[in-house]
């Protein structure tokens, strides 16, 4: 374990790398889709889905203030809060799945906006897979570089896009300035139908966790470096959506494939596309940072507990668990270059996607209130305040989200089907595999000390010499 001296992240590192995977370009296009369906109202739904969101990421603060230097983060506080199976299920699903398709969605997006700005007879998918190899070059060289990366484009991201909404709310761009109403919404059940699309804007504080271990007085900056996230990301959204109210039709904004291009074209022309281009770059790059390290960290802490193969907890000489970066960051192209440049069923797949992710926050504020009743006198450097209220309210409002995921009853049905059904198959699957790998009952919590002490390379070595794993 570091000692204080030698660890190399603060509280500026903890915001851009939580930030990193929340701002994406497919934040951007729900962003523009929410507020092109109910304008200006959108704020208050924004307003609304980062409290909730907070109330989970102050969960997972406490939980990983219980289990520090967890190197799976979630993988860790599932497992011995409520067994294997739910722990395979929802990292495998909510996590691993989930954030290789998000990076699929990412990368068609980039890929669009890089074919649209600069016409060479390159294929689309050329673009993302340069910055994928460029990331998982970095991710390899260990977490010191995958900060100084993370700090770069997070927060040029952050004040550019502060600036371009600042620039639309004040009617200071270049284009025509439009008088249109504040909200296209008819009644109230559109705008509280649009917390559940403005829920994918908020998701992904909790990818610092992993990398807490080498974070500077992590009991202080943890907590609030997510919050901080949250909050930077509520006003630059805010702000943005202000910006758009002023410079583009609400009906265009819900229509368009690549809103925040067509924001950046109505306020500052061409300049704006160009602006907006490097955005989109800045995104790319800061969510496949997240996604790639975030995922990597998370196979590691599988395999340190059986849940994957060991192989993938292997590191090189940098510290990097270089076989599960590797993997991802081939998925993450596979997915890329199968996607191709197609978005008509973009919106579909992050609301998907969403629907996944949240469920992983549910296992987690319900992990905090399992732990919380078994080991109430357990040492906890950040508490969250009220006792089983903020977990209670963070697992309704996302079960709420989630109930709320879309406005077209059909589109939600779909939604869910597809959900219930990945996540049935994942059921069987680890079932088996705990069954015939683990060996140990599916629903049986194991002991935090034991978990922790997964985190050693020879407790795996010596259960399978055991016989005890295979």
């Amino acid at each position: 374990m570091a000692s204080e001296s030698q660890k190399t992240l603060g509280l500026r590192n903890v915001v851009s790398i939580s930030m990193g995977l929340i701002v994406s370009m497919s934040c951007l296009v729900s962003l523009g889709q929410g507020a092109g369906q109910t304008g200006l109202m959108f704020i208050p739904a924004m307003i609304v889905a980062c409290i909730l969101n907070m109330c989970s990421a102050a969960c997972i603060a406490e939980l990983n203030c219980l289990m520090p230097n967890a190197t799976g983060g979630l993988v860790q506080y599932t497992l011995a809060g409520l067994g294997p199976l739910p722990t395979l299920v929802s990292m495998v699903g909510g996590y691993l799945i989930c954030n290789i398709l998000s990076g699929g969605v990412e990368a068609s997006i980039f890929a669009s906006v890089m074919t649209q700005m600069i016409p060479l007879p390159i294929p689309g998918f050329v673009y993302p897979l340069v910055v994928i190899l460029i990331v998982a070059i970095a991710a390899l060289m260990g977490v010191d570089m995958f900060a100084k990366l993370q700090d770069a484009v997070a927060y040029l991201l952050l004040f550019s896009m502060i600036a371009m909404g600042v620039i639309g709310a004040f009617c200071w761009g270049t284009g025509t300035v439009i008088s249109q109403a504040a909200s296209p919404a008819s009644d109230l059940g559109d705008v509280v139908g649009a917390i559940g699309l403005a829920s994918w804007l908020f998701v992904g504080a909790e990818y610092v966790v992993p990398v807490s271990k080498d974070v500077r007085n992590a009991k202080r900056n943890m907590p609030l470096g997510m919050m901080l996230s949250l909050l930077l990301i509520l006003v630059m959204d805010s702000v943005v959506v202000l910006g758009f109210h002023n410079y583009v039709p609400w009906a265009e904004l819900e229509a368009s494939a690549s809103p925040h291009m067509l924001y950046g074209q109505k306020l500052l022309g061409i300049a704006g596309m160009v602006w907006m281009t490097i955005v989109s770059a800045s995104a790319f790059i800061g969510v496949q940072n997240s996604a790639i390290n975030g995922l990597a960290q998370l196979c590691d802490g599988m395999a340190k507990t059986n849940l994957m193969p060991h192989f993938f907890g292997r590191k090189n000489a940098h510290g990097a668990p270089s076989i599960a970066i590797v993997f991802v960051s081939a998925c993450t192209c596979l997915i890329s270059i199968l996607s191709g440049s197609s978005s008509d069923i973009l919106e579909f797949l992050i609301l998907v996607v969403t629907v996944l992710w949240l469920v992983s926050y549910i296992f987690a504020d319900i992990d905090l209130l399992v732990l919380r009743h078994r080991l109430p006198k357990a040492p906890r450097a950040f508490k969250v305040p009220g006792g089983p209220v903020i977990p209670i309210i963070g697992i309704a409002g996302t079960v709420f989200m989630i109930a709320n995921i879309s406005s077209d009853p059909d589109e939600a049905m779909r939604i869910w089907v597809l959900s219930g059904v990945m996540f049935l198959i994942l059921g069987i699957y680890s079932v088996i595999w705990i069954r015939r790998k683990m060996r140990i009952p599916v629903l049986k919590p194991i002991p935090i000390p034991k978990v922790l002490a997964m985190e050693n390379d020879l407790y795996y070595t010596i259960r399978v010499r055991r016989g005890l794993w295979r």
